[in-house]
């Protein structure tokens, strides 16, 4: 897929005449869950059928939104903390923009563009190689022959979480319909009152080695690189699609004798963790498997955090059985323990992660966030679930996307379950693994066993 790039550009907010001018000095400092999470690029990727959008009125909207949702428009940036020793990372309003990019590619997008991940949809987002990234939030619009159009998405995960994301990118189709992009005043974003830890605190979880650990000492110099890297290599992006009837059919065995039933999000997570442990081949019952499930906040602690709620407010909940386990025990097995982790990460559990995380032991004993991108996962796996965020309601005139998806991410064992563009209560899996653990995945993920 040849990609032509016809122009960048930086989008800066636009603001309604006559309103105020904003302070372009206000900084943001990042929360004790900015901090715990993944700082890297969140990339997705959208496809309108023609007649397509015009970029026109995408920037419009885009200018527009920016102008609610400052921190997208801010650059992060590290200055000193007030009256402590040392740095503070978070985001100035300084109202830089956007990165906007248009492209082209001379074919149909019917003809050239993939199903599913793979290294050529890069070519659908801004180079984010070569350099520092100065913006927040960057886009490309791709225009195909056809007249269809793809809007590759980046936004910085320290600064916001996939549901803020997928609320901003709502926000943005109403805003370039001409509609207010939001109810109300503008969503809140951080201010250093609102996660105050307890007085007096109290931490009952064990945060120092959960969302936190203590690295290890560097390599003495010559001791050698012993981390190989896979760098994707062997990695395949299968999309495993489970139709409503499916899915049925799974909640009923899972929840066979229990009185409510299983979530969706729950069957389905736990079929595809037998399915990989099968896939996987692992020979040696007694090894444990472990889940790292991302959970929202915002419920759990309204209301003191407002649903609508604007940057990071996730934790995770870590499930664990053995191959043994997961492969000569009933689905239910599988969907109770997620079930059971989940509910652990409460609000309890989330106040305790504060009144830790505010308490300097970080910072003093050098602990760093266990939310790290690894190249492979295996035993384990890690999901993000999109299945309630509002990503198909990015409308910008000319009606919901053809599909969504996520961008390519090489991470054996890193799934997505997203909501099919169907629309017709099927599931998408985004399920990374190895080239030669596909057929095996293929035929367990598909069967009810």
């Amino acid at each position: 897929m040849e990609v032509k790039v016809l122009s960048t550009k930086i989008v800066k907010p636009s603001y309604p005449e006559g309103s105020p001018a904003p302070d372009t000095t206000e900084f943001v400092p990042s929360s004790v869950f900015d901090k715990a999470t993944y700082d890297i690029q969140m990339a997705i990727i959208y496809a309108f059928r023609p007649p397509g959008p015009s970029p026109a009125a995408i920037e419009r909207g885009l200018a527009a939104v920016l102008a609610i949702y400052r921190l997208f428009a801010g650059q992060v940036i590290r200055r000193r903390d007030g009256d402590a020793a040392g740095e503070a990372t978070g985001v100035v309003l300084n109202d830089h923009g956007a990165r906007l990019v248009e492209a082209i590619v001379d074919a149909n997008l019917a003809d050239i563009a993939p199903a599913k991940p793979s290294p050529a949809v890069l070519r659908l987002h801004p180079n984010l190689d070569g350099g520092e990234i100065k913006e927040i939030v960057q886009v490309q619009l791709t225009r195909f022959a056809c007249g269809s159009l793809a809007v590759g998405f980046t936004a910085s995960h320290a600064v916001a979480d996939g549901h803020a994301t997928s609320d901003f990118l709502a926000a943005w189709g109403r805003a370039a319909r001409g509609l207010a992009a939001v109810a109300g005043e503008s969503p809140p974003h951080h201010r250093p009152d609102l996660f105050l830890p307890r007085d007096p605190p109290l931490v009952e979880f064990d945060h120092r080695n959960v969302e936190y650990y203590r690295p290890p000492p560097p390599p003495l110099a010559g001791a050698g690189d012993e981390h190989h890297k896979h760098g994707g290599d062997g990695v395949v992006i299968h999309k495993a699609h489970f139709t409503k009837d499916f899915i049925a059919r799974l909640r009923a065995a899972a929840s066979d004798g229990r009185g409510r039933p299983y979530s969706r999000f729950e069957t389905i997570l736990a079929h595809v963790w037998r399915a990989m442990t099968r896939a996987r081949g692992l020979g040696n019952p007694n090894q444990t498997s472990t889940i790292r499930i991302s959970v929202d906040g915002r419920h759990r602690l309204s209301p003191t955090a407002p649903e609508n709620y604007f940057g990071n407010m996730v934790l995770w909940a870590f499930p664990t059985a053995t191959v043994g386990e997961l492969l000569n025990r009933p689905l239910k097995h599988a969907a109770q323990t997620i079930h059971d982790a989940v509910a652990r990460v409460d609000a309890g559990y989330f106040r305790s992660f504060i009144d830790f995380a505010s308490s300097g032991a970080v910072e003093e004993e050098g602990l760093a966030p266990t939310a790290v991108l690894k190249d492979v996962l295996c035993p384990d796996l890690e999901v993000d679930s999109w299945l309630t965020f509002p990503f198909y309601e990015l409308d910008f005139g000319t009606g919901s996307p053809t599909y969504f998806m996520p961008s390519y991410f090489p991470t054996e064992g890193m799934l997505f379950l997203v909501p099919s563009y169907l629309g017709d209560g099927s599931v998408d899996a985004f399920v990374p693994v190895f080239e030669h653990n596909l057929e095996a995945f293929k035929q367990s993920c598909y069967s009810m066993e």
